[in-house]
C-alpha cells in the first residue's frame, strides 16, 4: 500500500490541502483554530509526511501547529517545487503552486520530515535576520552619503545612520542575552568560533538559521546551504558548474567567513592557494573554501570537538 503524502499550499487567508495518492482535497482557513482542526483531520490519514510550502512566513504557524500535533512536517522550498511543476508541464512559471503538485514533489523526491526549530530558536533567527536588515540599511545609507553633496541631505543620512547604529547596539545586546541564556547555544557558539575565520555573528547565524548543522552528512549539509555544485550537461556537451538554491542568508555569511579564513586560517589558506595555483578562478576557489569550511563546522558540531588544525 502506498504511503500517504499530504501537500499544503499556504495562502494569506487559506490552506489548500491535497492527500496523495487518494487525490482527496479540501480547504481550511489559515487561523489557529482551523490549523488544529486540520491536524485532527490529517491524523486520520496517518500520513508519512505533511509538506507545507514556504510562503513568506505565512507557513510558520501552520507548520508549527501541525508539528505540535505530532504530525511529520516538512517545509518545502517553493523554487524546487516550481521547477518540478514545470518539468511536469503542470504550471507556467508564474502560476501558483497547488497542493497536489507539492504532494507529488515530496512523493517523487522521497523527502523526509525534519524537526522544526523551537520557538526560542525562531526568535533568535528573527533577531539575527533583523540585524542583517539593519546592517544592509546602514550600508545603503553609507553609499548615498558618499554619492551626494547636498548638506541637508547628508545631515538626514547622518541622523538615520545614528538611529540605525543605536538599534543595532540594542539588537546585539538582546542577541547576547539569548545566547547566554542557553548553555547548549553557548557551547555551540564556542565550538564554531574556535575555527579561525568564524566570528560570533557567523556562529550565531548558523545556530539560528541552520539548526541541521552537525546532524547531516557533508553532502546533505552542502546541498541544504546551496554550496553543492551542479553542472549543465547534455550528451557530450558539458557546461560550467553552478551553485544556488538553499539558504541564501547562511550562504552569505559562510562566504564572508571563507574570505577571512582564506587569509588567516593556515590550512584553508593553503587549500585556496593550491586551487588558484592550479588555475582555478578566485571565485571558484572561494566557493570551494566555503564548502570545505562548512564541512569542518558540520564535523565539529557532530563530534563536539573544537578546531583541530592538524586534522582539518
Amino acid at each position: 500500500m502506498d504511503a500517504t503524502i499530504v501537500g499544503i499550499d499556504v495562502a494569506k487567508d487559506r490552506l489548500d490541502v491535497c492527500v496523495r495518492p487518494s487525490g482527496e482535497t479540501f480547504v481550511f482557513d489559515r487561523t489557529t483554530a482551523s490549523v488544529l482542526e486540520l491536524a485532527q483531520r490529517l491524523k486520520a490519514f496517518a500520513p508519512r509526511i505533511v509538506a507545507v510550502e514556504a510562503t513568506g512566513g505565512f507557513e510558520t504557524i501552520v507548520a508549527a501547529g501541525l508539528a505540535g500535533a505530532g504530525l511529520p512536517v516538512l517545509v518545502v522550498n517553493p523554487a524546487q517545487v516550481r521547477a518540478f511543476a514545470q518539468a511536469l508541464g503542470r504550471r507556467a512559471k508564474t502560476d501558483p503552486i497547488d497542493a497536489a503538485v507539492i504532494a507529488h514533489f515530496v512523493e517523487a523526491t522521497k523527502a523526509e520530515p525534519r524537526a522544526l526549530p523551537d520557538e526560542t530558536t525562531r526568535l533568535l533567527a528573527d533577531l539575527i535576520a533583523r540585524r542583517r536588515q539593519i546592517v544592509e540599511m546602514m550600508a545603503a545609507e553609507g553609499q548615498r552619503d558618499r554619492r551626494l553633496t547636498e548638506k541637508r541631505v547628508k545631515k538626514s543620512i547622518a541622523r538615520l545612520r545614528k538611529a540605525l547604529e543605536k538599534e543595532l547596539t540594542e539588537l546585539d545586546a538582546e542577541i547576547d542575552d539569548h545566547m547566554r541564556g542557553s548553555p547548549a547555544w553557548a557551547e555551540k557558539e564556542n565550538l564554531l568560533a574556535s575555527v579561525p575565520g568564524v566570528g560570533s555573528i557567523v556562529a550565531r547565524t548558523l545556530i539560528a538559521e541552520l539548526p541541521e548543522l552537525g546532524s547531516l552528512d557533508r553532502r546533505q549539509i552542502a546541498a541544504l546551504v546551496g554550496v553543492a555544485p551542479w553542472t549543465r550537461q547534455s550528451g557530450q556537451w558539458r557546461g560550467k558548474s553552478f551553485i544556488g538554491g538553499g539558504r541564501k542568508s547562511v550562504r552569505s555569511v559562510l562566504f564572508l567567513a571563507a574570505m577571512v579564513a582564506s587569509r588567516h586560517n593556515p590550512p584553508l589558506k593553503a587549500f585556496r592557494d593550491k586551487l588558484v595555483a592550479a588555475g582555478k578562478p578566485k571565485r571558484v576557489a572561494l566557493i570551494a573554501v566555503a564548502r570545505k569550511l562548512l564541512t569542518i563546522l558540520n564535523a565539529i558540531l557532530r563530534d563536539k570537538r573544537p578546531w583541530q588544525p592538524k586534522t582539518a
